[in-house]
C-alpha cells in the first residue's frame, strides 16, 4: 500500500513511518526541511517538499495514495503569531481533507488530542462522550476541536475520515517538546529533576509512543468514519508518576513540593519577560491551568472496537530508559 504523512519528521510520525516502510508500505512523507530527511534510511521512504497549506504539495503527495494520516499539528505553548495554530491545525487540515477527497484516497486518520475531550470531573474517568461542552484552556485544544468537527463533516460527505486522540505520550524519540516527558525521565534519572507540581496529585493519562503508532494503524485498519478514538495509557497523579519513575530508575528522588500559588506566580513572570522578549515560555498560565486539572482518561472504545493495547507505564518508562542508555553509549 502507499501511504502519505504529514507531521512525519516529528516524535510519533516518525515511529509510524519507520514502522509502514518495515512492511514493506510505500511511504511519502511532506516535508518543509530536506535536511530532516537524513532521519530516515529506508528505500520505502520518500518525500514532498512543501508545507500544510501548499496544495500542490499536497496534492503530489497523495498521488496514487491509500490513506492519509495527518499528524502535522501546531503544539507550542505559546507563538508571536496567535493566528499561526488556527491556520495550521484548522486550514492546514481543511487542505488535507479536500485534497484526500479529490485525489480519491481511501480513507484519512487524522491525530487530534485527548486535550480536546476536557478534564475529568468528580474523579469519573473521560471518554469519547463524556463532555459534550468540553471546556479547552489552550488555543491547541481549540484549534484541534473545530478541526474534529471540520473532520466529521467531511465524513458525512462521504470521505472515510477517522480521528485518535492520543493523551500524554512518551518513549523512544527526538528529544523535543513533543517528547518532553521523556525529556523528564532523562532529567529525572541523572538526578536533575527535583519538582513536584502543586500537590502531587493531580492526575494524567500517559502513553507509550508504540501503543499510539499502533492505535494509529489500527483505527487505519478498523476505525469507523466519522468516530474518534481515545489512545491513552495509566492515568497516574504527579506524586505515582515520579514514584514509579523512580523504581524503574532505581533511584527514587527527593521532589522539592511547588505550590500551585508559586507555580502561577513564575509562569507569570516568564509570560512577562516572553511579552518584551519575543522569546517563547516554557510553560503558558493556561497550560499549567490544563494541567494542574485531572485528565482521567478511558481507552476503552479503542480497547473494544479496535483491539487497542495499553503497555504498563512502569514497563514503558523500562524501555525508554533502556533506549536513553543506548543513546548516551552512541554518543
Amino acid at each position: 500500500m502507499r501511504f502519505f504523512i504529514t507531521g512525519g519528521t516529528g516524535f510519533i510520525g516518525q515511529r509510524l513511518a519507520e514502522k509502514l516502510a518495515s512492511g514493506n508500505n510505500e511511504v511519502v512523507l511532506l516535508i518543509r526541511n530536506p535536511e530532516k530527511a537524513g532521519k530516515f534510511t529506508s528505500e520505502n521512504i520518500s518525500f514532498v517538499k512543501g508545507h500544510i497549506l501548499d496544495e500542490d504539495a499536497l496534492k503530489k503527495g497523495m498521488e496514487k495514495c491509500d490513506m492519509v494520516f495527518h499528524m502535522a499539528a501546531y503544539t507550542k505553548p505559546w507563538s508571536k503569531d496567535p493566528g499561526i495554530p488556527y491556520k495550521i491545525n484548522v486550514e492546514g487540515t481543511i487542505k488535507i481533507l479536500e485534497g484526500a477527497l479529490l485525489s480519491g484516497v481511501r480513507k484519512v486518520v487524522i491525530t487530534s488530542t485527548a486535550g480536546t475531550m476536557s478534564f475529568s470531573r468528580d474523579g469519573r474517568p473521560v471518554d469519547e462522550t463524556t463532555n459534550p461542552d468540553p471546556v479547552f484552556h489552550t488555543s491547541y485544544e481549540k484549534t484541534k476541536a473545530e478541526a474534529e468537527k471540520i473532520a466529521k463533516e467531511y465524513s458525512e460527505r462521504g470521505l472515510d475520515v477517522v480521528i485518535v486522540n492520543p493523551a500524554r505520550v512518551y518513549g523512544p524519540g527526538e528529544l523535543t517538546k513533543s517528547n518532553s516527558l521523556t525529556r523528564i525521565i532523562k532529567m529525572y534519572k541523572r538526578g536533575l529533576w527535583r519538582i513536584l507540581p502543586g500537590s502531587g496529585e493531580s492526575v494524567g493519562n500517559y502513553v507509550y509512543v508504540d501503543d499510539v503508532v499502533e492505535g494509529h494503524l489500527l483505527a487505519a485498519e478498523k476505525g469507523i468514519s466519522g468516530e474518534r478514538y481515545i489512545l491513552g495509557g495509566e492515568n497516574l497523579t504527579f506524586s505515582k508518576l515520579f514514584s514509579i519513575m523512580g523504581e524503574a530508575c532505581g533511584k527514587t528522588r527527593n521532589l522539592i513540593r511547588l505550590p500551585l500559588p508559586l507555580l502561577k506566580a513564575a509562569v507569570n513572570v516568564t509570560g512577562f519577560f516572553s511579552g518584551l522578549t519575543g522569546l517563547p515560555p516554557l510553560i503558558t498560565r493556561e497550560w499549567l491551568d490544563k494541567y494542574m486539572n485531572n485528565w482521567i482518561m478511558s481507552s476503552e472504545k479503542a480497547e473494544k472496537h479496535l483491539g487497542y493495547r495499553i503497555t504498563p507505564f512502569y514497563e514503558g518508562v523500562t524501555k525508554t530508559l533502556e533506549w536513553l542508555v543506548l543513546c548516551e553509549k552512541r554518543t
